[in-house]
């Protein structure tokens, strides 16, 4: 069975607590990625991505230079590099989110995104199951 490890993007971007949202958003725009995870040292604390910078900032008319703990989403919903494809893509529906960090010991290893599901070229249809349940609405979303 294969394992996040196996299709898990491993060089990922990360900002600090001591960024602000505008500063995360050129990242974002300069990595063409949706999602920033948030790091203290060296030790995941949350990620920001382009729905909270929408939401959380520029709806609630907060400042782009608002700190990122402000903005950020930190309930996190993480697996490690062991977790199987299927145990992932079945979090990720549960969960409803598109996006799971990959930590060992606290510390960020990688991400998996479900496209990194479907690029993968997995059999078992998990991306599409995951996917199908991700796209039901759901107001008590953590972050997508």
């Amino acid at each position: 069975m294969t394992q996040i490890r196996d299709i898990m993007t491993k060089e990922v971007e990360t900002c600090s607590l001591n960024d602000n949202v505008y500063e995360v958003a050129v990242k974002m725009k300069e990595e063409d990625v949706g999602v920033i995870p948030i790091v203290n040292n060296d030790k995941l604390v949350g990620v920001l991505t382009d729905r909270d910078i929408v939401l959380r900032c520029i709806a609630e008319k907060n400042p782009p230079s608002s700190k990122v703990e402000e903005i950020m989403s930190s309930h996190l919903v993480t697996v490690t590099p062991d977790t199987t494809t299927q145990e992932a893509a079945g979090i990720m529906a549960k969960e409803q989110i598109r996006r799971l960090p990959v930590v060992e010991n606290g510390r960020l290893v990688g991400i998996v995104a479900l496209a990194d599901f479907a690029v993968r070229d997995l059999t078992d249809n998990q991306a599409k199951v995951a996917l199908s349940e991700i796209s039901e609405p759901d107001e008590n979303q953590a972050y997508h």
